[in-house]
């Protein structure tokens, strides 16, 4: 048996970036998911977060040819998410497709989601949480005060990562855990998290005038900070009860994360897509790898190309370290709300 070697362990990242995005992005080709790579899903039943457009409706799309059974489409627009169900039943019309609420700028709106998932799903196999934001104009949520960035990407991910664990847990078929694959972005490796050493950390991310607004570093530091955060997660989370991962999808074509560009941006988005971007199937098959192509040795890790890779270097260095410890503390705090630590406790 080939010995697998965790992302946490694994040497970091070369230090140049181009190399890494030439590789990824021209040399590596991602395999589409077929039936004959993998088993039926018929019985099994996925969760998958922003699931009306984009990476998200497309990985709906292929779990569902593969024979899923019962799909639910978690979304903020039930509007948008029942035009989106109505083409993914296309793909398997015997398949249950249910549109459920969910808001992620909302703690009120993940704790109903959660509970609904409690109480209305007779098993959960796999879940995507795939909902995310890069704005390109600062704001806040009006119910947290936090950049909204950070909110959606980091806060509100652990979350609704913490709250669903004994959920998965009560809901896995015996000797086979539920997946949890949380999606994530190579561009945390390039974050440059200037406002590491603010005390406290998270709140630094509110105020333009301690930390300065930059939507892409936004985009990688949140991705960062939730990156460091699941890898601690996982250290008190066996993989026999839940199997946690991370899922980089690479650039990719399609998708609505940069819905809101305009003018020279958008065109030079346009150009890089079309040159170098995968096509939307390809992007999302890495989540139906993430879930289906691996074991429990993926628990903890950060895939690209379908592979355990490094995590994003800072992971690796003292200040990682340190801030890792920061804002696991900040982040469970904001979140002791819901009893997060409680969760976490009565998983071991």
């Amino acid at each position: 048996m080939a010995a697998f070697v965790a992302s946490r362990d694994m040497p970091t990242l070369p230090e140049k970036f181009f190399p890494i995005f030439w590789n990824n992005q021209f040399r590596v080709k991602i395999e589409l998911p077929t039936r004959d790579k993998y088993s039926s899903l018929e019985g099994k039943v996925a969760i998958i977060t922003g699931a009306n457009c984009g990476l998200g409706f497309e990985s709906a799309r292929q779990l569902l040819t593969l024979g899923l059974s019962h799909l639910v489409v978690a979304v903020r627009s039930i509007e948008k998410g029942k035009a989106a169900a109505s083409k993914l039943r296309l793909a398997n019309p015997s398949a249950i497709i249910d549109v459920w609420n969910l808001d992620m700028e909302s703690y009120d709106s993940i704790q109903s989601f959660v509970r609904k998932c409690s109480t209305e799903l007779p098993r959960i196999d796999y879940t995507i949480l795939n909902a995310g934001i890069g704005p390109l104009n600062f704001s806040t949520t009006p119910s947290t005060g936090h950049e909204t960035a950070i909110q959606v990407n980091h806060i509100s991910t652990a979350l609704l990562t913490i709250l669903l664990l004994p959920v998965l847990k009560a809901k896995s078929t015996h000797g086979s855990p539920a997946q949890l694959t949380v999606v994530n972005s190579l561009l945390a490796h390039l974050a440059k998290f200037p406002n590491r050493d603010q005390r406290p950390l998270l709140p630094s991310f509110d105020d333009v005038n301690i930390t300065p607004w930059d939507p892409r570093e936004r985009y990688g530091v949140s991705k960062l900070l939730v990156q460091l955060f699941l890898v601690k997660l996982t250290e008190y989370i066996k993989p026999d009860d839940v199997i946690i991962n991370m899922v980089d999808p690479g650039a990719t074509k399609g998708t609505r994360l940069s819905r809101d560009v305009g003018g020279a941006m958008l065109i030079a988005v346009k150009i890089m897509h079309g040159v170098a971007a995968r096509p939307l199937d390809r992007g999302a098959a890495t989540y139906v790898d993430a879930l289906l192509g691996h074991g429990k040795e993926i628990h903890g890790c950060f895939l690209m190309n379908c592979e355990i890779s490094p995590l994003a270097t800072f992971f690796y260095t003292a200040e990682g370290r340190k801030a890792t410890e920061q804002i696991w503390l900040e982040t469970m705090k904001e979140l002791n709300f819901a009893h997060v630590e409680e969760i976490i406790a009565s998983m071991k």
